[in-house]
């Protein structure tokens, strides 16, 4: 074991508790001034570790906040992304309480992503203790609304990841801590339908029927899939009719698209855009667009993964890679050709559900390995291969 790790498995109780405090305090992503307590928070620690914050003011979520070290340093900074929301809304603490049982911590927010802000903030007081800052500038990001999707946030997410060599972003950990070297993209859309109303019984011929057009059009969706390539079009939701006795004149269809190459997002978002009516005199329009592009695993990704691999062996640790059919930031940052790895916060198991964990031996692995990577990454060689 390295002098690296065994720095911060000494410091694992330490950790937890911290999580236990951030687990604390309540964020839904909904309550901008629950999610800005905590940012200030977050702000107060990383100045007392020497950093220097910059607030970017959100209107209705959480304030997106900067923490930085080393601004002046040579080299593109490596960025830490990190998000304070949660899906939980406040009061879930006394229906979900924080608890320990043997090595399993459990509470609202403790996985997703709470532990990986945890990792990310021990990681750099660990260097900064240890008087181990690589002189290189070193990021974090704290954003306050990725669980509805970052749309007030991802703008100057952008803006900033592009100045950086890599991205960090620490959702958790895949299966037995793997890094997530994949994610999904998505594109949502919305089918309508238009007919014409007329009486069922007295007139059915004189009507057009836009459900039964929207059902035409649901088929057609349907066979846009390429599940062998990872791509999913799936009609989820669909609306329409006004009475019992009324051809329906309107129909509506929610679609949502997922997939792991920008080539099949292109060709999806072509078709869709492109529907044509069935039925003789009924009309369809559609409404949406690509929300983000994949994170792929191309090749620049898999020499950033076999970098970090060989880091964390180079302090003891082994771990292999894995993806998600759902996104996060990374997409983001990936999608703009920034090196980006994803899965870099905790350990454990229930996303979103009333079982969320956090395994809390893996907060001083996960640590000792942003923290090597921090100070070991070599940037030119993943860009230039």
């Amino acid at each position: 074991m390295s002098e690296l790790l065994e720095f911060f498995y000494a410091r694992t109780e330490e950790m937890v508790e911290r999580l236990e405090r951030l687990v604390q305090f309540e964020t839904p992503t909904s309550n901008k001034e629950y999610v800005d307590r905590l940012g200030d928070t977050i702000a107060e620690l990383c100045e007392s570790m020497g950093g220097t914050v910059t607030v970017y003011p959100q209107e209705t979520v959480g304030d997106l906040r900067l923490a930085t070290w080393n601004a002046d340093a040579p080299g593109k900074p490596i960025m830490v992304l990190c998000h304070l929301d949660t899906v939980w809304p406040v009061g879930t603490l006394s229906t979900m309480p924080l608890r320990r049982n043997g090595e399993l911590l459990y509470g609202p927010g403790a996985l997703d992503m709470k532990g990986g802000v945890v990792i990310g903030l021990e990681a750099v007081r660990g260097l900064v203790d240890r008087g181990a800052l690589p002189n290189r500038p070193i990021w974090l990001l704290f954003n306050g609304d990725e669980e509805t999707g970052s749309t007030s946030s991802r703008e100057e997410i952008c803006a900033l990841a592009r100045q950086c060599g890599l991205v960090l972003v620490m959702e958790p950990a895949a299966a037995g801590e793997g890094l997530k070297t994949w994610r999904k993209g998505i594109a949502r859309y919305t089918v309508y339908t238009k007919g014409r109303a007329s009486h069922s019984g007295n007139a059915p011929e004189a009507g057009i029927n836009a459900v039964i057009e929207a059902a035409h059009q649901a088929l057609i969706l349907h066979e846009l899939n390429d599940l062998p390539k990872g791509t999913s079009v799936s009609v989820t939701v669909i609306h329409g009719g006004i009475a019992m006795n009324v051809i329906p004149p309107e129909a509506t269809l929610q679609v949502d698209v997922r997939f792991m190459k920008a080539t099949e997002a292109e060709r999806v978002d072509r078709a869709i855009k492109s529907l044509q009516p069935v039925l003789p005199g009924a009309e369809v329009s559609v409404d949406g667009c690509i929300d983000r592009g994949p994170m792929e695993r191309d090749a620049q990704m898999v020499r950033a993964f076999q970098q970090a691999q060989a880091i964390g062996r180079s302090i003891g640790l082994e771990f292999g890679e894995d993806g998600s059919g759902g996104a996060s930031d990374g997409n983001f940052t990936a999608a703009m050709g920034i090196p980006t790895l994803d899965g870099m916060g905790a350990g454990g198991i229930g996303l979103h559900a009333a079982h969320e964990q956090v395994v809390m031996r893996s907060l001083p692995r996960r640590a000792a390995l942003v923290a090597q990577m921090m100070i070991d990454w070599d940037m030119d060689a993943v860009i230039q291969g």
